[in-house]
């Protein structure tokens, strides 16, 4: 069986990705393959990773508040490059009020502080749709 494929992105300039690594770790722990971008990515960039590594899961941390920016930006790109089949998932200070605009752009995913990892790990199984990777 293929295993799921998950691209981890800290977009904008938001400099803490403490979180992101600990999500990275435990997606791998749990049999995932995890591609770390690192900080201060662009949708850009993040969608380019995902086409790239041949992603099943884009995993978006944002603290900084641009999450109404950022996320329409990747799921458009998604769209325009063919990837529309790629799970989105999203982690970080969401403000209740953004999470069903979220969730209406195709958002599947949404973990706020303090979501149990497990719960990621779970709800990630649950929805990607690993592909045979090359």
């Amino acid at each position: 069986m293929a295993k799921i494929r998950v691209v981890i992105a800290k977009p904008g300039l938001d400099g803490h990705d403490r979180g992101a690594k600990v999500i990275a770790r435990a997606l791998r722990d749990a049999g995932m393959e995890v591609i770390y971008t690192g900080l201060r990515q662009t949708p850009e960039q993040i969608v380019g990773a995902a086409l790239q590594e041949d992603a099943d899961v884009i995993g978006l941390s944002i603290l900084s508040g641009a999450h109404m920016h950022i996320c329409p930006r990747v799921v458009e790109l998604l769209k325009e490059k063919g990837l529309d089949d790629v799970l989105v998932v999203v982690g970080g200070i969401i403000p209740d009020v953004d999470i069903p605009k979220l969730q209406a752009l195709g958002i599947k995913g949404i973990f706020l502080p303090g979501s149990p990892m497990q719960d990621i790990v779970t709800f990630i199984t649950a929805n990607a749709r690993p592909r045979a990777h090359m």
